[in-house]
Order: C-alpha cells, then structure tokens, then sequence
C-alpha cells in the first residue's frame, strides 16, 4: 500500500481505502468501497416542495432562492416538476421518458431551453395538463444556498386523492426532506394532513411551511390551529415544525435595490424564510453531510479492521513462531463460526424469500381490494347517470380516485418493505454480526425523485349517435304497427284506414316505442362506460403491480447480496488469517524482513483507521454498525 496521508474528506478517504484493498488482495473489500464511494459522490440533499394548488410552492422557492428563479403565476398553476441544483451558469434541461431501441428498455429525452422560456413548458400557460409529457425540468442556478441542495418544485398534490399525487407519494421515501406548503389564511385541511402524516412515516425531515402571512391578518392563530391538528394527530406529527413565511416580503427585501440596508434585514427577518433556508442547510444538507460522513468513516473503520487482523495474525506468527498453534487453533474456531455465519445466512435467506412473497401477495391483495371499491363506486355512479351527458365529470371523478388508490397502497408497500427490511437483518445478525444497508426503495435512479409512472385519464368510449334522424325513423317504425292495427280495425266500421284513432294509436306506440329505445340506449352506452372502467382498471392494476414486484425484488437483491458479502468478506479475512499462521515456516532472515514488513502495514493501517475516526469524530455523534470482525 502506498504511504499517503489519510484524506480528510470522505471521498478522498474512501479511495485510500478503496486502494489499500486492491494493493491487500481483497477484491470483495475493493468491490464494497466502490459502492460506498458512488453513494456519496452526489453530497446533494433532496427537498420535496409539495402541497395543494396554488398554495404558493414556487414562491416559496423563489424566496428560498432569494430571487425570482422560477416562473410564478397567480391563476396558472406548475404542471410539470422543476427540480433546481447549483451550477455557475444558469440553464435549464427539459427530460421525458421515451421507449428505447428494442431489448433495451426505456430510455430519457432531453431538451435544452432558455431559462427565459421555463414557463412555456412547466406552467398551464404554454403546456396545459403536462401535454407535452415532460417528466420534469432539470433548472441549474448560482444560488449559494442550493450548494448541497436539490430542491424540487412539484406540481399541485391535492392529498392523496390528487391525479399527480402517485409520482409525489411514491417519491418520498427518497427525499431528505418534505416541505408541505400550505395557505396561512386558513387552517390545514383532511388532505393536508394526510400528506404530511405521509411524508413523516418516510422521510427524516418535514415541516409544514404556511404560506402568504403578510395577507393574513390572523396568520398567528391559524399556525396555532395547526400545531393542535399536528399534535392531535400522532406521535409522528409531533416532531413537524410549523414555519411562517411570506414569500412577497422576502423577495422584495433581495430584489428591492432601493430599500436601506436596515429596512431590508428587517422585511427578510419578518418574512421567515430565514428559518426555512437555516432548516435547509444547517439540519438538511449538513445532516445528510453529517450522515455521510458517518456512513464512510464506518465503512473504512470496518475495512481496516479486517486488514489489521490479517496482519496482526501474522506479526504474531512471525514474532513468536510458538503462537502459530495457537493462532492455527483461533483460525479453526473462526472456521466454525463462518460455518454458523453460512447456516445462519442460508436461513436467512428462506426467511426473506419468504416475506418477499408474503408480502408481494398481500401488496397485490390491497391493491386489487383498494380498486375494486373504486370499480364498485364507478358502476353505481354509472347506474344513476348518463355516460354521454357526465362523462366531463365522471373522467377526473374517477381518475382521483384510482390515483388515491394506487398512491396510498405504494406508501404502504414502502412502509411494509422498511418493516421486512429491518426484521430480516435482525433475524439474520442474531448475534450483532451484521449491519443493515440502507435500503430505498420509490426513488429515481437519477436521483430527482420522479420516476413514478402516472395514472391516465380514462378516454370517453364511441357511444352510439342519437340524433333526431334516428329517433324520427325508430318513432315511424314503432307508429306503423300501432296506425295498421287500428286503422283496420276502424274500417270495419266505415271509417277510413287513416282517421283519428289510428293516428293517435299511431302516436302513442311511435312514442312507446322511442322511450323503450332511448332507455336500451342509456343502458348501452353504461354497459360500455362500465367495461371501459373495468379495462382501465385492470391496466392500472398490471401496472402498478409490476411496480411493486419489481420494487420488492430489488429490495430482496440488495439484502441478499449484502449479507452474502458480508460472510465472503469474514471468510476470506480466515483464510488470510490461516496463511499468516504458516508464515513461521520461512527462515529467521526472510522472518525478519517480513516482520518489519508487515509492522509498517500496520501502522498504514491505524493511520487510515485514525483518519476514519478523526472524520467520524468531525460529522458528530450517530449509530455506528457492529463489528464484522473481532480484533
């Protein structure tokens, strides 16, 4: 191993490390601490800005920006994701999905535009309803405060039976933090409430910001009223902060050049956005700083151990060929206890194939019962309307309601996933032997949270046309019988085939016979809006079913392969212990070459193990991981 001074950041560290497990022959260390080190080379924290229409997201940003970044319209709301990062030069990259060349799977396009363009593609005014179909807008801007931030602007959630709440509820497990925007001239609403009881179950952060103080009067009672609705509603909405602001103050206190000095300190510190951007880069991005760091120094700290326990086997060996019976003894009982570390995974494993399937049958289950009340809820709505008449209202009706269902059944499933997660690594460390990696599951590869597929609008189906050429044509076949009956019958009489009675019985069957037409149309064309609801919801059902299948298998992958390294890693640390036990065999001039070698690996070693607790030291106090191997 080469002799350089231990790094003082986590990533220079890592790589040290990464090094001495390439120059020590061990290949599986060197495959861990590549993964470590991708996981921290983005040091950004990702802030989710969610909450209800027009409930003042990108004026929130904008203030947090200190500046008018992201276009912000009183009548014409987001539809499309921002997600804002910090660059020297301001642009903006517009992404969607598109299908891949074939065998390939899916892939992005992209497209670059002004920033003085950025309306025209996330707002209602030049792309109403996301026609244009961007996934999201990548807008990179030199603002100080988003160094170590990723905040995204999302579009109106509604609650949980919002139609863009699905990509909004899958994504916050990923985020670091959730700021839940809501109006302060009015208390929080059910739907509010349930997105930040939502955002508590999954993500470390959330605060509720209330937005527009400045316009409310009574702003301080109503962020009393919310505190009680918080602390009424559970334990976990305790620890959510209720944050007033006024957006309108903040920036014109950073954009108004004429104001004093005084005065503008003064509007900014009235306006409270100092406290969200002090929440935002002090508790945020420096937690997660903090928590990075934590994570490397652990990893590097786990690493050097199982490097100087090789070498310390040896030294001893080598120091006192006597000890090398010992040391061959300890190495079979470690033997032993990597045996039990194998059974023990082999039941593990069982354990966990177990509860993936569990617990894919019983997210399929809820589901399917969840969209079932919502078909069921569908047809009685069908049975008492006209298809063709309400269709405009029945559509978003029912587009709510599948996207309630499906959004609120993958928060569970993410709830259910940390709940298995966690009892199978402690199933699986029955004696503190293993560590639980982290484990996300409803985040983007690409790190800006909006990966989730989104719920379409029901088409209306082709009803069949009835105009009043058709209903006069249904109307003069049904009259014919009724004018031919009676108007035979008449003759007898004297009277002529046409006369008032025949016509009127004419009439009379015409009209039967329209009624009886028009209502087998109705019951037509609700037949067919019936089974269109039925295939969408079976659409939906598939897909969102494969969502999850593939979400739970991924988690079952990254368990698996992380508890199989571990016992990998504590076996080839035996058998390197093994090989410095016959070290003894060499002669006293080769034994003492070595000894000197391997005394100045091991103080490489506790050089890069003192870097890793120096750096520990630095990022604060936190949970460490048990010890993979002993000393």
């Amino acid at each position: 191993m080469t002799d350089h001074p231990a790094g003082g950041e986590p990533s220079e560290l890592v790589e040290l490390a990464r090094r001495a497990a390439a120059a020590y022959d061990r290949p599986d260390l060197e495959k861990r601490l590549r993964v470590v080190s991708r996981a921290v080379a983005d040091d950004r924290a990702r802030v989710l800005v969610v909450g209800e229409f027009k409930a003042g997201k990108t004026e929130l940003v904008n203030a947090v920006l200190g500046g008018r970044a992201l276009p912000a319209d009183p009548h014409r709301a987001t539809t499309v994701p921002t997600v804002c990062s910090y660059a020297e030069q301001a642009g903006v990259v517009l992404v969607r999905g598109v299908d891949g060349p074939e065998g390939s799977g899916p892939s992005t396009e992209q497209q670059t535009v002004s920033p003085a363009a950025l309306a025209e593609h996330v707002t209602e005014r030049g792309n109403p309803d996301n026609r244009a179909g961007w996934s999201h807008a990548e807008a990179t801007l030199p603002r100080p405060v988003l160094e170590g931030l990723r905040l995204v602007d999302t579009p109106g959630a509604g609650g949980l039976a919002s139609p863009s709440s699905v990509s909004t509820m899958a994504e916050l497990p990923g985020a670091d933090a959730v700021l839940v925007v809501a109006d302060g001239g009015r208390e929080l609403t059910a739907p509010e409430l349930a997105l930040a009881r939502t955002a508590a179950a999954v993500s470390p952060t959330v605060a509720v910001v209330l937005t527009r103080i400045d316009l409310h009067p009574h702003w301080r009672r109503i962020a009393d009223l919310d505190r009680g609705h918080l602390d009424q509603s559970g334990d976990g909405l305790r620890a959510v902060r209720v944050l007033p602001t006024s957006a309108a103050l903040a920036l014109h206190a950073a954009e108004g050049d004429d104001l004093p000095a005084d005065t503008a300190r003064e509007l900014a510190a009235e306006s409270g956005i100092e406290e969200v951007r002090r929440l935002l880069v002090t508790e945020v991005a420096h937690g997660r700083q903090a928590r990075r760091t934590r994570m490397v120094a652990d990893e590097v700290l786990v690493a050097c151990e199982q490097f100087a326990t090789t070498f310390r086997a040896e030294r001893d060996a080598l120091a006192d060929p006597q000890r090398a019976h010992r040391i061959a003894a300890e190495v079979d009982r470690s033997r032993a206890q990597a045996a039990s570390l194998r059974d023990r995974a082999a039941r593990w494993q069982q354990t966990l194939n177990d509860g993936i399937a569990d617990l894919v049958s019983d997210i399929e289950y809820d589901l399917r019962d969840r969209l079932r009340t919502v078909v069921t809820d569908a047809e009685a709505a069908l049975d008492e309307t006209d298809p063709a008449k309400t269709w405009e209202q029945f559509a978003p009706w029912l587009h709510q309601q599948v996207s309630a269902g499906v959004s609120t059944n993958v928060v569970w499933a993410e709830e259910r996933t940390r709940w298995l997660a966690e009892l199978v690594a402690t199933h699986f460390a029955e004696d503190g032997a293993g560590v639980l990696p982290p484990v996300t599951v409803g985040a983007s590869p690409d790190g800006t949270g909006l990966a989730a597929d989104p719920v379409t609008m029901l088409a209306a189906p082709d009803h069949e046309k009835f105009g009043i050429t058709q209903s006069l044509m249904i109307g003069m076949r049904g009259s014919y019988g009724g004018v031919l009956m009676i108007g035979m019958l008449t003759t007898i009489g004297g009277m002529a085939l046409l006369n008032p009675f025949s016509v009127g019985a004419g009439l009379l069957l015409g009209s039967k016979t329209l009624v009886d037409e028009r209502k087998r149309a109705l019951r037509r064309r609700q037949g067919e809006a019936k089974q269109a609801v039925r295939r969408h919801v079976d659409d939906v059902t598939f897909q969102a079913g494969k969502n999850s299948r593939d979400m739970l298998r991924e988690v079952q992958r990254t368990l698996r392969d992380h508890f199989t390294t571990t016992a990998e890693e504590l076996e080839r640390s035996l058998a390197a212990t093994a090989e410095a036990a016959r070290a003894v065999e060499a002669d006293g001039a080769k034994r003492a070459a070595r000894l000197a070698d391997v005394d100045a690996e091991l103080e490489r070693v506790e050089h890069l193990a003192q870097g890793a607790r120096r750096l520990r030291g630095q990022a604060g106090t936190g949970p460490r991981p048990s010890r993979l191997v002993g000393a």
